[in-house]
């Protein structure tokens, strides 16, 4: 392995990338990943280091929608200068993204971090904790083609660990579940597997959650502001921007500002592989387009009048059944989230 090489391996460059990039190469263009996205602000790392950059003209024209721009954690085909900003020119196709619905009553979607191996879903063990939420996310995960891994933090703060952990595993299915204190380092020797060389992993929570605090033990550091509770017992949000982190024995670490709506965007794989019970069950009803609402022979609702099944998992996975699907059909009248600038990374102010 050649040093041009090493930084790309170390952060997980595939075949992939590398077939990808090879219509960019006889153009004088080199790969780059994007460490941050600040409105329109954009920054990525190369072999030469970070570097302020820009997104070109004909990326902005050609972009049918927001989830073409780049995002942090892209693999990009960029023209690097020995001195000022860095051209994008291509994003590189992805091997997974997360993708919601922009907060708000817009109609778009919004990529928060892309090209993930791992996505720690961080709760804390306190006011935090929240098996609703947790579903939510765990379909966002599922999604974006990452394995979800979940975190309970804050294991100092719990007197009832068994209770919620056995909660926790009910929703989690085969979802990875880890009880650590990021505070005292409890637990986070588990974690290492998936943290590290050629490895992305991004971590998604609450603001609270304990996130900074738990990146910040994972880095190696306490290079990132954390936020001590708050007299009623909540932690203070104190990430403010999305960010990619070149770990320095390899592999990269995504911090998330804490997510104030999980709002779905498309999610069939998603809602399959985080409600597998509800799918399973499903399998069995009479007639192959069940609603699970009234129609005879139901296994959904047979198991939900026998407690098989409890009220709330069910609810809960109609209501995300439900949003996904109006995520699919936008809404008339709706305004159309526009381009460039609006999203696009023009010349940064100096």
């Amino acid at each position: 392995m050649t040093e041009a090489t090493d930084w790309r391996a170390s952060l997980g460059w595939s075949p992939g990338f590398e077939a990808a990039l090879a219509a960019y190469v006889g153009k004088g263009l080199e790969p780059a990943r994007v460490v941050l996205v600040s409105r329109k602000q954009l920054k990525v790392h190369s072999r030469r280091g970070e570097h302020w950059a820009r997104t070109g003209g004909r990326l902005l024209h050609k972009a049918e929608s927001v989830e073409a721009f780049p995002a942090v954690g892209d693999w990009v085909a960029a023209r690097i200068p020995d001195a000022g900003e860095a051209l994008v020119h291509a994003v590189l196709p992805r091997k997974s993204a997360v993708v919601r619905k922009v907060a708000g009553t817009q109609h778009a979607p919004q990529v928060i971090a892309t090209n993930i191996d791992f996505l720690l879903v961080v709760m804390g063990l306190d006011l935090d904790f929240n098996l609703r939420r947790l579903e939510r996310y765990l379909t966002l995960c599922w999604e974006s083609g990452a394995q979800p891994v979940v975190v309970l933090n804050k294991a100092d703060l719990c007197d009832e660990l068994p209770f919620f952990l056995d909660e926790t595993k009910a929703i989690a299915g085969e979802v990875p579940v880890h009880v650590v204190s990021a505070l005292d380092g409890t637990g986070l020797d588990a974690l290492a597997a998936f943290v590290g060389f050629g490895k992305t992993t991004a971590v998604l929570g609450s603001s609270g959650a304990g996130k900074t605090t738990l990146v910040n033990r994972l880095v190696g550091d306490e290079a990132r502001l954390t936020g001590a509770l708050t007299g009623d017992g909540k932690g203070r949000h104190t990430t403010t921007t999305r960010e990619l982190v070149v770990l320095p024995k390899g592999g990269a670490l995504i911090d998330n500002p804490g997510l104030r709506e999980v709002q779905l965007w498309a999610a069939e794989e998603g809602l399959t592989r985080a409600f597998d019970d509800v799918e399973a069950l499903a399998a069995g009803c009479r007639f192959n387009d069940c609603r699970h609402l009234e129609e005879p022979g139901c296994a959904v609702h047979a198991a939900l009048a026998s407690g098989a099944l409890p009220d709330d998992r069910y609810e809960a996975w109609r209501l995300l059944e439900r949003e996904a699907q109006r995520r699919l059909t936008p809404q008339r009248g709706a305004p159309e989230t526009k381009r460039r600038d609006r999203v696009g990374h023009g010349r940064r102010r100096s």
